[in-house]
């Protein structure tokens, strides 16, 4: 058995949008910091999951090789503000369902699973988000990805390592102007990639 049935709740990617509107019309978010940034942050990222969802299309060579996939369980960690989520988890989703039922996308709120985050730590150590877990349908894990493609990973690490960053709230217009040029086609031959394991 999985480490994701011992979940709270799990949500399809329609429920989690639902879940995300719901809350923010009564002036919260997902996870335990509703601070105003947090607030801010959740707002734009529906808004960005609605962008998505109306303009990303998968290019055919990895349609093809989502829809020769054996039937699996993709689970997702994330939170509502979680601004990487925000620019990934909309194609994650159209993948899921390109796949035609073989693909069962589930997703879980980090700060309610505390247990099933400390699973997957990137480095080790960090609870960073979205972190998404394949497992055939035997619950034998296929791949992990995440919390974001490599490039903007990398861009991540190169202001961290700056001896005088400029402010997160600059870096984060760079970060999301990278996943705007990017138009998911990192991300598309990452999954590619894993795919073929």
């Amino acid at each position: 058995m999985s480490v994701f049935a011992t979940a709270t709740k799990s949500y399809t990617y329609d429920q989690f949008l639902e879940l995300l509107d719901n809350l923010l019309t009564e002036g919260r978010t997902t996870g335990t910091n509703q601070s105003e940034e947090y607030l801010h942050y959740a707002k734009l990222n529906l808004q960005r999951m609605r962008r998505w969802n109306k303009t990303y299309e998968i290019g055919k060579e990895l349609q093809d090789k989502i829809k020769k996939q054996k039937p699996q369980d993709w689970w997702v960690i994330t939170e509502g503000w979680c601004g990487d989520s925000a620019q990934n988890l909309p194609a994650i989703a159209k993948m899921a369902a390109a796949a035609a039922g073989k693909i069962n996308l589930r997703i879980v709120l980090r700060d309610e699973n505390p247990g099933i985050m400390d699973q997957y730590l990137t480095n080790g150590t960090s609870r960073s988000i979205p972190i998404l877990v394949a497992f055939d349908r035997e619950d034998r894990q296929l791949f992990k990805w995440g919390p974001r493609p490599e490039p903007a990973h990398a861009l991540l690490l190169a202001w961290k390592q700056k001896a005088n960053p400029e402010p997160f709230d600059e870096f984060e217009k760079q970060m999301h102007t990278w996943y705007t040029q990017d138009k998911g086609h990192t991300l598309e031959a990452e999954f590619s990639a894993l795919l073929e394991n």
